[in-house]
């Protein structure tokens, strides 16, 4: 929207609307049509503006700014102005209105708020309805209120709301997310018996529940099964199933069905090409997953930049990095436009092949070609730095990216521990390690294990007292760290861990 356009020129509007008083088809149009253009904030000014010249909005108007401020992610300004529609009583709240609030307040995480302003529409009369019930629904699926999500939908079925398609794959989709693909199954089934037929989003999102658990057989039983139900898979059905089987180390399996997509009236896309050659790289088959690439040209499916990248972080895995220097090369020439991604994927190459002068030269260049480095970025060059024993030049490097406003992260504060810890540089570990846990982030296994022997070898406890005060990020990760303990029979520190 350019700057001199009808709807930046706000105030000759309000000008307007004061001498001639508009009608509630004009207003709502102006104000749909900022909304519309992302452009909230004027559509609120002039919605303060004109109702102060005495112009009455109507549940239009009130419902369009709402569901602006909702979708901009100010949900506690609409609900501000939920209120002052109850309070001039001119315009009675709706249950759209409500119900966008409602949806708002789920996507920010704020199920509980979501939970009692939905009880208080129901307790001022206002009936919900099913998309009333699928956002707060689909909010407690996301946090895993399981109980109170059966509730919601037997509360529906007594109100003779009818729970529809989306209503059920909503619970198939967040139970498979969790790794509860059988209990997904049954609510799948449950559909069938009530006469609800499960659509391909809802199989879709079972075959990818049984294959992040690996259960690759159960969900080519779902593929199967969709097949006998009518249900045609798609191309999300098949990319699906391959990424599973490359994740399981089956690429030949996902080979072969990659093959048997024409066969079925499928058509592979750039997303099912790109997954292939992902797993093709992570079993150090690049010379298939290259001819893979030209296969995809071949047949007018364009590569993206996730596609390069793939490849780009085969050859580097694979120490190739002649071959990645070439391919860098191929998409800088391309219309396509390397990210910082595809850049941190050749730094992390050098690094680990030693090559630092490279992995520098490539940082710096980072700027002339108008790419910011993310912290993912400073910790992989961080991490190659302390590997070499530049620990000073580490060290000016974790301050130049917080000077830059880029926040450290678990990952670059473990890095620099770890870097500080091997070169035996404790007092410089232990002020890091300590704004670590003043932070809140975790503290890795391979971290604590230093600590664990550091002390162990005679050093101030005060090192015992840090490590109890750091968090340790996942379940692995605490199991090392005990098994850690049981070696230096440190057995009071278990039993204070298990507590905490």
């Amino acid at each position: 929207m350019q700057e001199n356009g009808f709807f930046s020129r706000s105030h000759q509007t309000q000008r307007c609307y004061t001498e001639h008083q508009p009608d509630s088809a004009t207003f709502n149009t102006l104000v749909k049509g900022l909304c519309a253009d992302y452009q909230i904030a004027k559509a609120v000014k002039l919605f303060d503006e004109i109702v102060d010249t005495g112009f009455q909005p109507d549940l239009f108007t009130y419902g369009t700014i709402i569901n602006g401020l909702c979708k901009a992610g100010n949900t506690s300004a609409a609900i501000r102005l939920l209120r002052k529609m109850e309070e001039e009583g001119s315009c009675v709240p709706r249950r759209e209105h409500y119900t966008t609030i409602i949806d708002s307040l789920c996507k920010d995480r704020l199920v509980m708020e979501a939970l009692e302003l939905f009880s208080e529409m129901i307790g001022k009369g206002i009936p919900p309805d099913l998309v009333s019930y699928n956002c707060l629904i689909q909010g407690t699926c996301n946090f895993g209120q399981w109980k109170e999500a059966t509730r919601l939908l037997n509360e529906m079925v007594d109100r003779k709301i009818a729970p529809a398609v989306h209503t059920f794959s909503i619970f198939v989709d967040a139970l498979c997310k969790e790794g509860m693909a059988a209990e997904a199954q049954g609510v799948v089934e449950l559909m069938i018996q009530r006469g609800e037929e499960p659509g391909v989003v809802t199989f879709n999102a079972l075959i990818d529940g049984y294959c992040l658990q690996g259960r690759m057989d159960e969900a080519l039983k779902v593929l199967d099964f969709m097949v006998e139900r009518d249900c045609a898979p798609d191309v999300f059905s098949y990319s699906i199933l391959i990424n599973g089987y490359c994740r399981s180390n089956k690429v030949d399996k996902a080979m072969s069905l990659f093959r048997e997509m024409p066969h079925k009236g499928v058509i592979p896309d750039t997303v099912t090409y790109s997954t292939l050659i992902n797993g093709l790289c992570m079993v150090g088959r690049l010379k298939s997953a290259q001819e893979l690439l030209l296969e995809m040209k071949t047949y007018g499916h364009l590569p993206n930049i996730v596609t390069y990248s793939t490849l780009l972080d085969g050859f580097c895995k694979n120490h190739c990095l002649e071959e990645a220097m070439a391919l860098l090369q191929v998409i800088e020439e391309s219309k396509l436009n390397p990210n910082i991604v595809t850049y941190s994927i050749l730094i992390d190459g050098f690094c680990k092949a030693g090559k630092l002068k490279a992995a520098r030269e490539l940082f710096h260049s980072l700027s002339t070609k108008g790419i910011q480095p993310n912290v993912y970025t400073y910790s992989i060059l961080i991490n190659g730095l302390c590997k070499e024993g530049l620990l000073g030049e580490a060290d000016d490097l974790f301050k130049e990216m917080e000077e830059y406003g880029l926040s450290p992260n678990d990952c670059t504060y473990n890095t620099i521990v770890q870097g500080f810890l091997q070169n035996n540089e404790i007092p410089r570990a232990m002020h890091y390690l300590r704004q670590m846990v003043e932070r809140g982030f975790s503290s890795h296994a391979s971290t604590v294990s230093l600590l664990l022997h550091l002390s162990n070898d005679g050093l101030d406890q005060s090192i015992l007292e840090m490590i109890h005060k750091t968090k340790v990020g996942t379940v692995a990760s605490f199991l090392k760290v005990i098994n850690s303990y049981c070696n230096l029979h440190h057995f009071s520190k278990i039993q204070d861990m298990c507590e905490v």
